[in-house]
């Protein structure tokens, strides 16, 4: 056998051995019966879809939700399946409250098992109409919303070694955006936050899997907050989230990250364009950032005659003839099948 032959034949015993060494520590497939899941923004949109896919594996679901009604009718929403949630108003900003929602949960349905950071804010405009709070409140919700219900759960997986966190990020986490700056900025910090974390807590038995959707109908945008021409703005984030080649339904989503979950993967990107999108921001940046400027240039500036500037609309109060509209049905279906109706962040 010559030097080439071992080798090739080192390089592959050394791949086979890492290959095993992965699969060994991440175990066997987890089982979600009777597993305590608590959903944070489960109140509509994806944190609400996820609850239905966790029921249909046999969790027992825990949702939270800084609005107080719509976890009501989401619960009665979940109830005309067949589906029992217990559902307590929080706002994982605040870390008391945080504290308080996990020690609620503990009492009424059991330690958490797996814990879904979904909770998140959107806010569309040109840079210009962008101020510090926002920035602040992407970072205080994306990042330290996750950071506070982390610390909350971690000490009881610890003394289990056993549990299991996503966090769900954002292809808006993985590529920075036009229009979308503070919203990267905050899922940026929740990707590298997440990523850091699973390394961390092999050793403790507890998995994290960081999820990065792309596009995903799951009638969000009627609850984004808009800026600067806050109807032009509405118009085009609507009409890009209905897109069936571009976007993912909100159940195929779900389903993948549920199946993400159980395997215990450390990533994943969901949805064909999404990858693509990663893959090429890696593979060649300079040419991502050009492309990135030129798609900024055909969005909508930040003056008009219906300029909010720095105000804030949401997207029930940025209707136009473009949206809602045929170029919109399936994010409006997804609206009214996900709870997202109410027009209220």
């Amino acid at each position: 056998m010559n030097t080439l032959e071992k080798a090739a034949l080192a390089a592959l015993g050394l791949g086979a051995g890492a290959w095993l060494w992965h699969r060994l520590a991440r175990g066997p497939a987890y089982d979600f019966r009777d597993k305590v899941v608590l959903i944070t923004g489960g109140s509509r949109g994806l944190g609400l879809v996820l609850a239905r896919e966790f029921a249909a594996a046999g969790a027992r679901l825990a949702l939270c939700a800084r609005d107080a009604a719509e976890l009501e009718q989401a619960a009665e929403n979940l109830g005309r399946d067949g589906i029992d949630a217990f559902v307590a108003p929080c706002d994982v900003t605040d870390a008391g409250q945080v504290a308080g929602l996990v020690a609620r949960v503990e009492s009424a349905v059991g330690p958490v098992d797996v814990l879904v950071n979904n909770a998140g804010v959107i806010q569309v405009g040109p840079e210009e109409t962008m101020t510090c709070e926002d920035y602040e409140q992407s970072l205080r919700t994306h990042f330290w919303g996750c950071y506070h219900t982390v610390e909350a759960v971690l000490p009881r997986m610890r003394e289990r070694r056993a549990g299991r966190i996503v966090n769900i990020s954002s292809i808006g986490g993985k590529v920075s955006v036009p229009h979308l700056l503070p919203y990267s900025v905050g899922k940026f910090a929740l990707v590298g936050y997440s990523q850091g974390l699973r390394a961390a807590l092999g050793k403790d038995g507890v998995v994290v899997t960081t999820v990065s959707p792309g596009l995903m109908r799951t009638g969000s945008p009627r609850n984004a907050e808009f800026k600067g021409q806050h109807r032009a703005e509405y118009a085009w984030f609507a009409v890009s989230d209905s897109l069936p080649l571009l976007t993912v339904s909100a159940e195929n989503a779900a389903r993948a990250i549920v199946a993400a979950c159980r395997r215990g993967d450390a990533e994943a990107v969901l949805s064909l364009p999404a990858k693509v999108a990663v893959l090429f921001q890696n593979l060649f940046p300079e040419f991502a950032a050009d492309l990135l400027s030129l798609v900024n240039r055909f969005l909508p500036g930040p003056d008009g005659p219906e300029s909010v500037g720095t105000a804030t609309r949401t997207g029930a109060e940025s209707e136009s003839s473009v949206a809602p509209s045929v170029v919109t049905t399936l994010t409006d279906q997804a609206a009214r099948r996900n709870n997202e109706m109410a027009g209220s962040v």
